[in-house]
């Protein structure tokens, strides 16, 4: 077991580059079907310009560029829960949640080009964020809107950038931290490199929660500029949550399948599938709170949101099939002890759950940057695929460089023996 060490065949390098392939080739055909499809000239909702084809491809950018920053992130966070909590049944699984923060580095890039490209590159002056738009601030002028100069102190491109730089420092920082004692544990043993993976750990879990509402509020609210809900850090949070244990759970499954983690048992998978089972209840909780809220009060600058997502013939299917697919569905399979245990029901279900909280993510920032411009075809799934093998990629190429399975780790026996 010492020597466990994962190594990326050229057969699965071969995969992942013919999925890349697919994805790309998607987008170029999703692209000339929208061009040439005589949509090309419509107004871009509330964004007072133009739509062009190519809004489209920046807005699918941002979309899979933030919700796999968030799926490495809440990789990180589970890693850290599990330090935190003095939790001994995942030191047998820690290397896969850990791998998922070596995407940060390329996200952090990513994150940067994508923003410009979507506000500053696009044709028709075109800003996915409406608020960049300077004409708004201007008192007396024909765009004015007293409610996005209300915000402006927080909402202004310098203030915008420093924190989103920020986030990408504590963000790498912290995970370099832990992945550097981590790799500490592993050769010299002992508690003294646990104990201190614990102090890292509480900080990020602070840090994170407050990075991580303010990033949600600046990359997703803050696009639906007139709206606002003080519930939509935790739901963001939620969804990124959930997608990460499905995401944890599919790569763990998937290296057992191929000979890897050959000590891994029902009670683990028991234990992932709980944590799917209660963060999707949980997701459901705070989706349903918010829209419940917000249709008791009442008020038109807060029901608006729901109004162009649930009176739209582009959106009303995908708010329906996302309670289907990220509520219901895993509520009623994982609802058994048997399925907990069984790689049939968990890969079934981290799947659908990938797929729903990607449609969940559409549904936040779509509307607000393209109203009803935005569509769900070619596009839609050869960017999600190109993001998806990237990430892949990454992860997997950051598990070839140590072992598999944590050495020295104090609870590492405690999990191996793992049965509940």
């Amino acid at each position: 077991m010492s020597e466990d060490k994962f190594v990326f065949t050229a057969d699965s390098q071969k995969k992942l580059f013919i999925a890349k392939l697919v994805g790309v080739v998607l987008v170029v055909v999703g692209i000339l079907v929208v061009a040439f499809g005589g949509h090309g000239h419509e107004e871009a909702a509330g964004a007072g310009h133009h739509y062009h084809w190519l809004h489209r491809v920046w807005v699918n950018l941002w979309i899979n560029n933030v919700y796999f920053v968030g799926i490495a992130l809440c990789g990180v966070l589970f890693l850290a829960l599990q330090y935190a909590s003095q939790a001994g049944w995942s030191a047998y699984i820690k290397r896969i949640p850990e791998a998922f923060g070596s995407w940060l580095y390329v996200a952090a890039g990513l994150t940067f080009v994508i923003f410009g490209l979507a506000n500053f590159a696009g044709p028709e002056h075109y800003h996915m964020f409406h608020w960049l738009d300077s004409s708004l601030y201007i008192e007396g002028g024909e765009n004015y809107d007293s409610i996005i100069a209300g915000k402006q102190a927080y909402l202004n491109l310098t203030f915008f950038l420093v924190r989103m730089a920020a986030y990408f420092a504590i963000w790498i920082m912290m995970y370099r931290f832990i992945r550097k004692e981590s790799m500490k544990e592993d050769l010299h043993g002992g508690d003294s490199h646990w104990r201190k993976l614990r102090v890292y750990s509480t900080l990020f879990i602070i840090l994170f929660a407050i990075t991580s509402s303010t990033a949600a509020w600046d990359w997703v609210l803050s696009i639906d500029t007139h709206w606002f809900s003080t519930m939509f850090g935790w739901y963001v949070f939620s969804s990124w949550f959930v997608a990460a244990l499905a995401a944890i759970t599919l790569m763990i499954i998937w290296l057992r399948d191929r000979g890897y983690l050959m000590q891994l048992n029902s009670s683990h998978l028991h234990d992932l599938g709980k944590y799917i089972f209660a963060f999707s209840i949980f997701w459901a909780y705070i989706w349903f709170s918010q829209f419940l809220l917000i249709y008791y009060a009442n008020i038109p600058e807060e029901t608006v949101y729901f109004v162009e997502r649930l009176k739209s013939g582009q959106y009303a299917w995908v708010f329906f099939v996302n309670i289907l697919i990220n509520f219901i569905f895993p509520f009623l399979v994982l609802m058994t002890r048997d399925s907990k245990r069984h790689t049939i029901f968990l890969k079934i279900v981290c799947s659908a759950i990938l797929v729903g909280h990607w449609m969940d993510f559409y549904l936040m920032i779509t509307p607000g940057s393209l109203g009803e411009n935005g569509g769900f075809g070619f596009i839609e799934i050869g960017m999600a695929a190109i993001f998806a093998v990237g990430f892949i990629y990454v992860v997997l190429r950051a598990l070839t460089k140590v072992p598999l399975v944590a050495q020295n780790h104090p609870m590492l026996e405690e999990s191996l023996h793992h049965h509940i």
